[in-house]
């Protein structure tokens, strides 16, 4: 019998997972898969070593008060995969944790297929030496990295970015507005604040202190939340006093109803920087993207990265087509002014829709639905 072994780290990885997992199962009925995922791959039949949402955080200071448990947790999983020797084993994005396990596996011999590139292209181009040391074929989502790898000797395969068969695009802003009693004119402004505690605990604060003032300027302004259930509860407990009464939403069908709400004339996103962006421009949904992190980590980052945007929208564009709020930059009074032109009809959300059909035109892959073509790949690497 085939088997995999596939490791998600945070909620979008969980996601990937689970698409992966479908198509894998629809190419080679029968397969055998374990590893470490959240609800969605649990949707597809993975019983998951431990919770995902242990190995759900970001940046230094965060990381560090739970190194010791992470450690136990990465010695379990290798001790897992030397039990069940499966075929090939696919670690997907959470490098932080993904790399490390395939680093630690490496003398068992069994293949490993990372997937969601590492962004050497952004900052510390000199992990590509551990990269090479720790996988045998990487999974790219961007259509640019397959040759970065090449070059540095690590095969590489563009298989089309997941936001493009998310079904982001697909929802009823007519059912979301009949669901919670909204107007047909209400003003929709999706908050979306991260899939990591870590990233909540810093973003509701600044994106509540930003919605105080902007129901001051848009009248009726309704705040929808679309969050992952791993951080639901926090997100319930930070936006309870906010002057607006936030929808907060969980299920996948309706935070796409809620996108196609939030498309409409009126609407717009405050966003986290991250894959969030590039679904609301594939939902249609003008935003503006903030994000911030420790100090101390933000100082390290800034010393490293090489690129100019922190938005995946804005670098595949290759210019600013949503207008970036980073680190002491993301104040409430600079997001509330980024976001009443999108709100109001300026033309700067018809100009950002402009640039994201740009855009989302070179993230398809050669052939076929991004997951189909990183199943493919999977099944060469499995079969030989």
């Amino acid at each position: 019998m085939m088997r995999i072994y596939v490791v998600a780290g945070e909620a979008s990885g969980d996601v990937l997972g689970a698409r992966l997992i479908a198509a894998l199962r629809q190419a080679a009925p029968g397969l055998e898969v374990a590893g470490i995922g959240g609800e969605r791959m649990a949707e597809q039949g993975l019983e998951s070593l431990f919770p995902m949402r242990e190995l759900a955080l970001m940046g230094l200071i965060e990381v560090l008060p739970n190194i010791l448990r992470l450690a136990r947790r990465l010695d379990q999983t290798v001790a897992d995969i030397a039990a069940r020797r499966p075929g090939v084993v696919v670690t997907i994005d959470s490098p932080g944790f993904t790399l490390r396990l395939a680093q630690r596996i490496r003398p068992l011999g069994i293949p490993v297929l990372h997937y969601v590139a590492p962004q050497i292209w952004a900052w510390r181009p000199g992990r590509v030496a551990k990269i090479k040391a720790a996988v045998d074929h990487i999974l790219c989502l961007l259509p640019f990295e397959p040759v970065i790898f090449e070059a540095a000797g690590i095969p590489a395969s563009f298989v089309g970015h997941p936001v493009l068969e998310s079904g982001v695009d697909a929802g009823d802003a007519a059912r979301f507005r009949a669901a919670h009693g909204l107007a047909a004119e209400a003003p929709v402004l999706l908050v979306m604040p991260g899939s990591r505690r870590s990233e909540v605990k810093r973003l509701m604060p600044v994106f509540g202190a930003a919605l105080r003032l902007l129901v001051a300027r848009i009248p009726g302004l309704v705040p929808v939340l679309p969050v992952s259930p791993v951080v639901a509860e926090a997100v319930r407990a930070a936006g309870a006093n906010w002057p607006a009464r936030p929808i907060l939403v969980t299920d996948l069908a309706e935070k796409h109803d809620a996108f196609a709400a939030a498309a409409q004339p009126g609407g717009a996103g405050l966003i986290k920087s991250g894959t969030s962006s590039l679904e609301m421009a594939v939902a249609g949904v003008p935003h503006l993207v903030a994000y911030k992190v420790n100090p101390v980590t933000a100082a390290i980052i800034r010393r490293l990265v090489r690129v100019p945007f922190a938005s995946l929208v804005n670098l595949l564009a290759e210019r600013a087509v949503v207008p970036e709020y980073l680190q002491e930059a993301a104040t409430p009074c600079a997001l509330t002014d980024g976001l009443v032109p999108l709100l109001t009809g300026s033309g700067a959300a018809a100009a950002q829709r402009a640039g994201f059909a740009e855009m989302l035109s070179r993230l398809r892959p050669p052939e076929g639905a991004p997951s189909a073509a990183a199943a493919a790949v999977v099944l060469r690497l499995l079969r030989g």
